[in-house]
């Protein structure tokens, strides 16, 4: 087993606020890679037209989708002061929030 660690979330912002959400997500990407253990870190939204075995999340949602080299990483990019910063900014955007965190194996 890897000690390597996996998070997919899923984030659905307020009605049309996808847009501003990624703007300020994006903005936060670089101080995420450069952060001790993180491997991915990354948006991504539904591909138009990809077939009918698509379930699409929606105009409103995307995914974001990372990878960490232990859990104590994870845990520290969740303390960092930039994730606190974007929380904040996003939070009365924000309609839900799933986050899967998945081991290797």
């Amino acid at each position: 087993m890897s000690d390597l660690v996996h998070v997919i979330a899923v984030i659905t912002t307020n009605a049309g606020k996808r847009a501003e959400v990624l703007t300020l997500f994006n903005a936060n990407v670089p101080a995420v890679l450069v952060e001790d253990g993180c491997i991915e870190y990354g948006a991504a939204t539904d591909t138009p037209d990809a077939g009918p075995f698509q379930t699409n999340y929606g105009e409103d949602t995307f995914v974001v989708i990372e990878k960490w080299a232990s859990m104590g990483a994870l845990m520290a990019h969740a303390a960092a002061p930039h994730m606190k910063a974007y929380g904040a900014a996003t939070k009365d955007m924000l309609a839900d929030r799933k986050i899967h965190i998945l081991s290797s194996t």
